[in-house]
């Protein structure tokens, strides 16, 4: 029965990526400056020309894994190619140490640097597996790169764009969970494309590893915080040290999981099941279902409006982490929290009539009015990658 179940969902999986990857494809490519719009509303209406420079190295990314898991299909590897190619000719600050932009308009002028270095990280793996695609060696070159600005970055180098901290340093530091999580993801990419340099990647790898566990992960709070001091005291006085993502931190467990199973490390695996629960138990909310945006750790109101509201990529990255823990352990404490997660996304975020996902939910589960489709953060990134590692961990389960 379980079988049959799955291999339903695995199928809905596969119509599912086909309807999002054509949705993108039809609404979002710009073809006339090339590059990807992502601001659509329910029925893929263009509702403002400004670029994210996350989605179009999100967008590159996709639709080059895309390439690799199926194999190459033209419409997928054009798409690729127009995001990249519109990231080096118009996203990249090279009068600033080739920091990268987070949006500019739709003919590429600069309109706004952050001193995330997302972008970066964004525009890195695209290059890296349109690499491993093509064997364009250039592509790897730009990864290796970007690569390089993002540790150091990460690690105290000074920003040449000349943005400071989000906080005056002098009165609060203090560490961000998105660094080492999004950079051990980035790392298990170029390791996979460019293993010539496996041994940087073990190295960089297990650097990531550390900090979370280190730092952010807090088993007598049963959560794992998005931002803490420096040497990972517990800020407990303010808002912004008591902020727990569920979604960030599913994400995070997936990542580490994937690590654990490369090293064969078994305890590693379990404290990423561990992450997982304490984000999945801690956010799922028991009056109306789906994960709840933010929390408090400690049980205060969370500081953030849209704490209560429900998002499509939590959801996603949930699906993704309760079936690779189930594929792993066999327990059937990740199948329900798989079931739960697949049931309230059907009912919830997949749009029947015109295709793709819902990005936001009031907390009741009814879009926000106008329903979107895409906006400066949502593209085709989390649901596309969901559906595609729903479709082979299910196929490893079942076969």
């Amino acid at each position: 029965m379980k079988k049959e179940y799955l291999s339903g969902v695995r199928q809905w999986a596969r119509q599912e990526l086909e309807i999002c990857t054509q949705f993108w494809l039809k609404n979002g490519i710009d073809k006339v400056n090339g590059g990807v719009y992502t601001c659509l509303d329910r029925e893929g209406k263009l509702y403002s020309t400004d670029k994210s420079v996350w989605m179009q190295g999100r967008c590159a990314w996709i639709f080059s894994y895309l390439c690799h898991v199926y194999g190459v299909k033209e419409e997928w590897l054009s798409a690729a190619e127009s995001c990249l190619e519109f990231m080096e000719r118009y996203c990249i600050n090279r009068e600033a140490g080739d920091r990268m932009y987070f949006t500019v308009t739709a003919d590429g002028k600069p309109l706004r640097q952050r001193r995330y270095c997302f972008s970066e990280a964004f525009y890195c793996i695209a290059n890296a597996e349109y690499y491993g695609v093509t064997g364009k060696k250039e592509h790897l070159e730009r990864a290796q790169k970007a690569y390089r600005i993002i540790y150091d970055l990460n690690h105290g180098e000074k920003d040449p764009t000349g943005l400071g901290a989000k906080t005056i340093p002098e009165t609060r530091s203090g560490r961000a969970l998105a660094d080492p999580m999004i950079f051990l993801n980035t790392t298990a990419i170029l390791r996979r494309v460019d293993s010539e340099n496996a041994e940087l990647y073990d190295k960089y790898s297990a650097e990531c590893v550390d900090d979370i566990f280190r730092y952010h992960h807090k088993p007598e709070l049963k959560c794992t915080l998005e931002t803490v001091g420096v040497n990972g005291e517990f800020m407990g006085d303010i808002s912004a040290g008591r902020v727990v993502n569920p979604g960030h931190d599913i994400e995070c467990a997936w990542f580490l999981m994937e690590e654990a199973n490369r090293k064969g490390d078994k305890e590693l695996h379990k404290k990423a099941e561990e992450i997982f629960r304490f984000a999945f138990d801690g956010g799922w909310d028991k009056e109306y279902g789906g994960l709840l945006y933010f929390r408090d750790c400690l049980g205060n109101p969370p500081e953030a409006y849209e704490h209560d509201m429900k998002l499509w990529w939590p959801h996603n990255e949930t699906v993704i982490a309760s079936l690779m823990a189930y594929r792993d352990t066999g327990d059937e404490y990740y199948f329900e929290c798989f079931k739960k997660a697949f049931d309230y996304c059907i009912e919830f975020f997949s749009d029947r009539k015109y295709g793709e996902w819902y990005g936001y939910l009031r907390r009741d589960g009814k879009p926000t009015e106008p329903a979107c489709k895409g906006s400066t953060f949502k593209g085709p990134f989390h649901l596309p990658r969901m559906l595609i590692m729903a479709d082979k961990i299910i196929e490893s389960i079942i076969e």
